[in-house]
């Protein structure tokens, strides 16, 4: 198990009193587990924008695959790229649409050009990328 630090943060009361309704409302237990949440998605947030280090994330998209050559497209992007994939899963929403979802890893400007070549593809309907990083 990791070491905990005990560390004091003052804060003007109407911003913790927002701060502890806005926990509540998320489901959080205790302000310890949030504060460690939102120095985590900083930290992620600050990984993506420096481009330092490995990103691991979800890109999702829909797409009609009855459009011309979309599934050869995304097939190929997927190939060719840079990032590792680590597991994909197909779902079927309706007769023209299939929903996608690539578990990926990889540098941050290699993940950006992934997920903006995956939203260029005609036939692709949406795409979108969720990121975060193996922190501790």
């Amino acid at each position: 198990m990791t070491d905990i630090t005990r560390f004091g943060v003052s804060l003007p009361s109407d911003i913790l009193r927002d701060f502890d309704d806005q926990i509540e409302k998320m489901g959080y237990s205790n302000r310890s587990k949030a504060i460690a949440d939102l120095i985590r998605s900083s930290m992620v947030e600050n990984a993506w924008e420096s481009g330092n280090g490995e990103i691991v994330g979800v890109v999702t998209m829909v797409y009609d695959h009855h459009t011309s050559e979309v599934v050869n497209k995304l097939l190929a992007l997927q190939h060719d790229s840079d990032i590792v994939i680590y597991s994909t899963m197909h779902i079927h929403i309706d007769h023209h649409n299939c929903l996608e979802m690539l578990a990926i890893r990889g540098k941050p400007s290699e993940i950006k050009a992934f997920s903006d070549a995956i939203k260029s593809v005609r036939g692709v309907k949406h795409s979108g990328l969720v990121i975060t990083s193996n922190l501790k």
